[in-house]
C-alpha cells in the first residue's frame, strides 16, 4: 500500500468539481472554467483532465479547492490500476486533511495553549484565530533548525516502534515509516507555528503525545485506502459486465453463454464500442467532505458509483422525493447476498473493509438504490474519517 500513485501520470477522463475557494482561485488566474452535467443531473463548474499528475490533483485538494471528482468510461478493466490510483489518493487526501484538523484540535486543548491564553488574552490561539500564511512565514524565519529537531523528536519513537517490529516486512516498515513522514509534511503552517513556538516550554511533552498518539491513529486508519480502492474497482467491474451481457444479448442474439462472449477480446471490443455508442457508461464519482466551513463534515467522503447514463431525470426526482414508489433501497450486504455477479469476491471485499472501519473508528456506511423503470443503480459508499 502507498500514500499515493507510483505512477508520475494517470491516464484517466477525470472531472474536477471546485469549490468556491477553487473557483475563485482559477478566475484570478484567468483560467477557463467549464460546466458540465455530472451523473446526478447536476450542472457545476470545474475543469477536465484526460491525464493528470497525482501531486498537483492532491495539491488541489489539500488547499481545498475541489468538492467533487467523476470519471465515467464503459470498461474499467483496462484501467484498473490507474483507477485504484486514483481512488487511493483521494482518499489519502481526505486522511491527511483531517489528521491536520485533529492535530490543531489536539494542540489547542493542551495545557500549554490554555497558560499562553491566560497570559496573553490579546493573542489568543484557539479554533477562530486567522493569521495569513505570510505573517506565519515570516515568523518562521531562521527556524527551520527548531522545526528539525521537533520532527525528529515527534518521529523518533514511532521509527523505533516501526523498525524494532519483527510483525513487519522490510517492505511494510519502509512503508510505514514513509507514511509517518507525509503525515508530518502535510502539517499547516499554523501547526508547525504552534509547535515550534512552544518547543521548548515545560508543557511540550503534552504536544508531543497528542501529536504521536493522532500519528498512530491517522497510520492505522491509513490501511483502510486499499480496502476502499478494491471495492470500488469491483463494484465498477460488476457494474462494467452487467452492461456488456445486456449488449451482447442484444448483438448476439441466440447464444446462450454471455458470460464467456464478454471476455472474447475481439467481441468484447465490438460490444465497448456499442456502449460507447448508447453512451451507457459506468459513473464513479468521489464528494469531498462538506468543505473548509461545513463543521463536522470535513472528514467525510462519498463514494458513489451509477450503472447507466441513459436517463437520469427519474434518479433526481427521487432524491427530491417525488417518486419514491419506484425505489429499492437495502444496503450493499443485501444487495449482494441476492445473488449479484462476482459475490462471493464483493463479500470478501465488503467484509475486510467493514471491519477495517470498525477497528479504526471510521464511520462507514452502504446504500443501493434501485430504479425499476430504467434499471438504474446507484450505489453509495460513505465514510466519516
Amino acid at each position: 500500500m502507498c500514500a499515493s500513485s507510483k505512477k508520475e501520470i494517470l491516464q484517466l477522463p477525470l472531472k474536477v468539481i471546485l469549490t468556491e475557494e477553487g473557483v475563485s482561485q482559477f478566475i484570478r488566474q484567468k483560467k477557463r472554467l467549464l460546466r458540465f452535467k455530472l451523473a446526478d443531473n447536476v450542472e457545476e463548474s470545474g475543469i477536465k483532465f484526460t491525464e493528470f499528475t497525482p501531486s498537483s490533483l492532491q495539491q488541489m485538494m489539500h488547499l481545498d479547492y475541489v468538492s467533487k471528482l467523476e470519471i465515467s468510461m464503459p470498461e474499467f478493466g483496462s484501467s484498473r490500476q490507474e483507477i485504484m490510483d486514483l481512488s487511493k489518493l483521494i482518499v489519502f487526501s481526505v486522511l491527511y486533511k483531517q489528521f491536520d484538523r485533529q492535530i490543531l484540535t489536539a494542540l489547542l486543548e493542551t495545557n500549554c495553549i490554555r497558560h499562553h491564553n491566560r497570559a496573553n488574552p490579546a493573542q489568543l490561539l484557539d479554533e477562530k484565530t486567522q493569521i495569513p500564511d505570510n505573517i506565519l512565514r515570516s515568523r518562521m524565519v531562521g527556524k527551520a533548525a527548531v522545526i528539525n529537531q521537533a520532527r525528529e523528536k515527534i518521529l523518533e519513537p514511532i521509527w523505533d516502534s516501526i523498525v524494532n517490529n519483527d510483525e513487519l516486512s522490510p517492505e511494510e516498515k519502509n512503508i510505514n515509516l514513509l507514511m509517518a513522514e507525509k503525515f508530518l509534511n502535510r502539517l499547516s503552517l499554523f501547526n508547525w507555528y504552534i509547535i515550534v513556538k512552544f518547543f521548548k516550554s515545560d508543557g511540550f511533552d503534552e504536544m508531543l503525545s497528542s501529536i504521536r498518539s493522532t500519528l498512530h491513529d491517522f497510520m492505522d486508519k491509513s490501511k483502510i485506502a486499499e480496502y476502499i480502492s478494491l471495492m470500488v474497482m469491483e463494484l465498477a467491474l460488476n457494474s462494467e459486465n452487467t452492461n456488456m451481457k445486456k449488449v451482447a444479448r442484444v448483438l448476439y442474439r441466440g447464444l446462450d453463454d454471455v458470460d464467456t462472449l464478454i471476455f472474447d477480446p475481439d467481441i468484447r471490443s465490438k460490444i465497448i464500442q456499442e456502449l460507447e455508442k448508447k453512451h451507457e457508461f459506468v459513473f464513479i464519482s468521489w464528494k469531498l467532505g462538506g468543505g473548509s466551513t461545513s463543521i463536522g463534515k470535513q472528514g467525510r467522503l462519498q463514494i458513489t458509483l451509477y450503472n447507466k447514463n441513459d436517463e437520469f431525470q427519474e434518479f433526481k426526482e427521487n432524491v427530491e422525493g417525488k417518486k419514491s414508489a419506484n425505489l429499492n433501497k437495502k444496503s450493499l450486504i443485501d444487495f449482494y447476498k441476492e445473488g449479484q455477479e462476482g459475490a462471493d469476491l464483493g463479500l470478501y471485499y465488503l467484509s475486510y473493509l467493514d471491519e477495517a472501519c470498525k477497528k479504526e473508528n471510521v464511520k462507514f456506511e452502504s446504500l443501493v438504490n434501485q430504479f425499476a423503470s430504467n434499471d438504474l443503480t446507484v450505489i453509495s459508499l460513505t465514510f466519516n474519517f
